[in-house]
């Protein structure tokens, strides 16, 4: 049995993850998932990512052999979790400020993840329903999401925390079209993109969620 379909396996028996569930968080059907579990159907490699990140699993990397002219999927080295506050939004927006002088300090609950979020990385719930949406990738409502806050790129299609000027703090997906930025919710049938401007400021990118209410 392939090493990626044996670390799958493990992972749901110990999570508790059905294929019909599996399936429905990677967008795929329940009959694709047990075809390629049971080596029926060879899924692709960005298939194969996808399961294991939902499931917390490191990546599969491409190898190739110089001598035997083939190509070998290996698992890459995983990192150590490491824990990360979870804070209030409001603190999240201090940060920001002062992000030189900021200290999460004792909070009553941290969680862990194997993104690396920087010495000042920390965990913020999800406020309201307007990244929720019925096809991956979804953040419903209280789904803790790791923020990196130093040293991030700005890439169009990823997911950031974004600050206006009179102190709202706001998860959105960030996108860049046509020369102009904007805040993209994934719930388009309750909220509107907003367009960016000066009174705007990414303060932090997020690298990690975590799967609730199982």
């Amino acid at each position: 049995m392939n090493e990626w379909i044996k670390a799958v396996r493990a992972a749901m028996a110990q999570q508790g993850i059905t294929q019909d569930q599996l399936a429905e968080r990677i967008g795929k059907t329940q009959g694709a998932v047990g075809h390629w579990l049971n080596k029926r159907r060879e899924p692709s490699l960005a298939d194969i990512n996808q399961m294991l990140s939902v499931l917390g699993l490191p990546p599969l990397g491409i190898q190739s052999s110089e001598h035997q002219q083939n190509v070998e999927m290996i698992l890459q080295p995983s990192r150590s979790p490491q824990k990360y506050p979870v804070i209030s939004w409001v603190a999240a927006g201090e940060r920001a400020d002062s992000p030189d002088n900021f200290v999460p300090g004792v909070a009553d609950e941290w969680l862990t993840s194997t993104e690396n979020a920087g010495k000042e990385g920390y965990w913020l719930r999800v406020k309201g329903k307007s990244m929720t949406s019925d096809t991956p990738p979804s953040f419903p409502e209280k789904t803790p999401i790791l923020v990196r806050p130093e040293g991030f790129d700005l890439v169009s299609g990823k997911f950031y925390i974004a600050r206006h000027k009179d102190g709202e703090t706001t998860f959105k997906q960030y996108i860049y079209d046509a020369g102009k930025e904007y805040l993209m919710p994934l719930n388009v049938r309750d909220f509107r993109p907003v367009e960016m401007d000066d009174e705007w400021e990414i303060i932090g990118r997020v690298i990690d969620a975590k799967i609730i209410g199982l």
